[in-house]
């Protein structure tokens, strides 16, 4: 997925995101290409959106509209307009932790959404994952990807199939032999794995998230540039923290 929380969206102008999109069109027809088109205006979302499949992507994704007291019909509507601009279903980024906006399975106007069609699935960026559970047990044909990074066994145990995450920029190849772990039966090693990634996440989130990865990725030869502000940039003394944790706990590529 392009353009999400990793990618500072909403820290970005529009001009940016869309220039976003532009650069990930060069992997069209190569890998599946989500944008994330959230936004707290519809007609905003709307734009990303035609902008995003107007590049050859497949699918659009979107937070849920914040900051209002939106109602869940009109968060439905919201939806629904995206679905309708892009041509194809939405997946919703659902990161209630940000948004405050919580998709209540039991809502008939939620419950209508889910079995609309115009709803490709979830990516669940929030540790209850009964709701997650609840949501695809409303339509089986939804897909779910786990959203939070430190959550991938109990996503993958609860029908996710894939992931969606921030450290994955700067740790795949650790999450991934977690995944392929799981998938093929050895859950103490995939688990372990799962501790170990904990470690590497708090310590990040303890000193800033979005900042962390990015100093990392410049660490690993990707310079990305520093942070947007309001974020800070590490101190040296934050830098060599993470990097000693990161460094501990992190299986070999």
């Amino acid at each position: 997925m392009w353009g999400g929380s990793s990618g500072e969206c909403f820290l970005l102008t529009e001009e940016e995101r869309v220039q976003v999109f532009q650069a990930a069109a060069a992997f069209a027809g190569k890998a599946n290409l989500i944008a994330h088109v959230g936004a707290i205006s519809t007609d905003e979302a709307v734009r990303y959106a035609r902008a995003a499949m107007g590049l050859g992507f497949d699918f659009t994704a979107a937070t849920a509209p914040f900051y209002y007291g939106f109602s869940p019909r009109e968060i439905c509507r919201y939806y629904y307009d995206i679905a309708e601009a892009s041509g194809a279903p939405v997946l919703i980024y659902n990161f209630p932790g940000n948004t405050h906006k919580e998709f209540n399975t039991a809502d008939p106007a939620y419950v209508e959404l889910f079995r609309s069609g115009a709803i490709l699935g979830v990516k669940q960026t929030n540790y209850n994952l009964f709701q997650m559970e609840r949501i695809l047990n409303l339509n089986p044909d939804l897909i779910a990807f786990n959203g939070y990074d430190e959550t991938m066994v109990a996503g993958q145990a609860l029908g996710c199939i894939g992931s969606i995450g921030s450290t994955f920029n700067m740790m795949l190849p650790h999450y991934k032999k977690i995944f392929d772990l799981f998938n093929l039966g050895r859950r103490e090693e995939a688990l372990e794995l799962q501790h170990r990634a904990n470690n590497c996440m708090e310590a990040m989130c303890a000193v800033g998230l979005i900042p962390a990865i990015k100093y990392e990725l410049a660490r690993q030869g990707c310079p990305v540039g520093e942070p947007r502000r309001p974020f800070a940039p590490l101190t040296q003394e934050q830098k060599d923290y993470v990097d000693g944790v990161l460094d501990k706990n992190l299986a070999a590529g």
